[in-house]
């Protein structure tokens, strides 16, 4: 009689090495390990983690490549609302779990798998983030956590698995990082504090470079489709942006936010290009959308980040809010010029025969072309009246 199947969702580091070796020795299982690329892995990278999956005597395993995908179906959408979550993290990991998870599952139902299991721990996002994606997709098949289940220390995980002969770094685990197209994450000891900062070395991108350099990025209708001038597809140019803007450190900061599950967590995360681009896209739709266009998508577009944030990317009322968001780019078109330098960028400013502000109709402190000082007068004595008849029956 054949074994059952389990599709386990690896990435090759510590949790899901150990996943690897407990699902098929402590429970039985044939393991098919499943990677799923975000743009976190150069192709020696998959190659290598492919060898290493196969080394540990799984069944089979697939690299499964959404790069493209994850940038069509919810980073344009993220770059259209300008979407930073608290203000701060621009949704680096937890927006690319939807799509890792949608990954699994289906290859999960297309082997006819028994279970399907990750490495999530029972204290973060993710666990929830996979299993309701798992639950809604493939609800028969039933899911493995060993980290979760077994409420296991990463010391702990790292002497079982060099009981089994493998042998890891406990420097090198200290950190966990996760890497994708739209930032990578680090947590580690200084993160589970309220006080300490992340040291210079974990970092995984060091500062390079010294002094300035320009760079430029341009927009048709909201979407990114040129690097200094160079035509070039939206993925290529984060990949190359980040490329740049890393070697001076920037993107770098520590997000404090609101888990699923109600605590507070706090990770680190390097995010230049998600940043940059962002801040770079926001300028422009200040100058090229009206005031009441800025403000609706501000509020669906923090709605849509947090739904995406706490795993609800299935929800419809998404693509309701991603046919908003679209709408609004149809005049979001120019090109925003930004100043790099160690630790820090500037978005200078931006050029576009859609900007609001290169009318006709006046200049802002200097000169009133469209209307009179007269007319000024008359509508503040209009827009005053609430509030004075409210102050006179209430001697406020």
């Amino acid at each position: 009689m054949s074994k059952k199947k389990v599709v386990l969702a690896f990435s090759g580091g510590l949790d899901t090495t150990y996943c690897a070796f407990y699902l098929r020795e402590e429970l039985g299982l044939d393991v098919y390990t499943a990677l799923v690329n975000t743009g976190g892995f150069s192709e020696d990278e998959l190659a290598e983690t492919e060898q290493r999956a196969r080394s540990f005597g799984v069944v089979e395993h697939v690299n499964l490549e959404k790069t493209q995908d994850f940038y069509d179906e919810c980073l344009k959408y993220l770059i259209y609302g300008n979407v930073l979550k608290n203000n701060t993290y621009p949704l680096s990991v937890s927006a690319e779990r939807a799509f890792q998870a949608l990954a699994i599952a289906k290859y999960a139902k297309s082997i006819d798998a028994d279970y399907i299991a990750h490495g999530s721990t029972g204290a973060g996002n993710d666990q929830v983030r996979f299993d309701l994606i798992f639950q809604i997709i493939c609800p028969d098949v039933e899911i493995i956590t060993p980290i979760r289940d077994n409420k296991l220390s990463r010391q702990a995980e790292i002497e079982y698995l060099k009981g089994k002969g493998v042998n890891i770094s406990w420097e090198k685990a200290k950190y966990s990082i996760n890497k994708g197209l739209w930032g990578t994450s680090v947590g580690g000891d200084e993160t589970l504090t309220s006080n300490l900062t992340l040291p210079e070395e974990a970092w995984p991108s060091q500062v390079e470079k010294e002094g300035s350099e320009d760079v430029e990025l341009t927009f048709e209708k909201g979407q990114l489709t040129a690097f200094n001038g160079e035509s070039m597809g939206a993925v290529k140019i984060v990949e190359t942006l980040r490329d740049i803007a890393s070697k001076y450190g920037v993107g770098r900061d520590v997000h404090v936010g609101d888990t699923i599950i109600g605590i507070k967590g706090r990770v680190g995360f390097e995010a230049s290009a998600p940043l940059i681009i962002i801040k770079a896209h926001h300028l422009l739709e200040k100058h090229n959308l009206t005031k009441w266009q800025q403000h609706w998508k501000e509020q669906l577009a923090n709605w849509y980040g947090m739904l995406l944030h706490e795993g609800q990317f299935l929800d419809p009322v998404m693509r309701d809010i991603e046919v908003f968001l679209e709408n609004t780019q149809r005049n979001v078109s120019g090109k925003v010029k930004i100043k790099l330098a160690p630790y820090r960028f500037e978005v200078i400013g931006i050029e576009s025969e859609k900007d609001l502000m290169a009318s006709d109709f006046g200049q802002y402190g200097e000169m009133n072309n469209g209307w009179s000082g007269e007319d000024v007068k008359g509508f503040t004595k209009i827009l005053a009246n609430q509030s004075k008849i409210y102050n006179s029956i209430n001697n406020d």
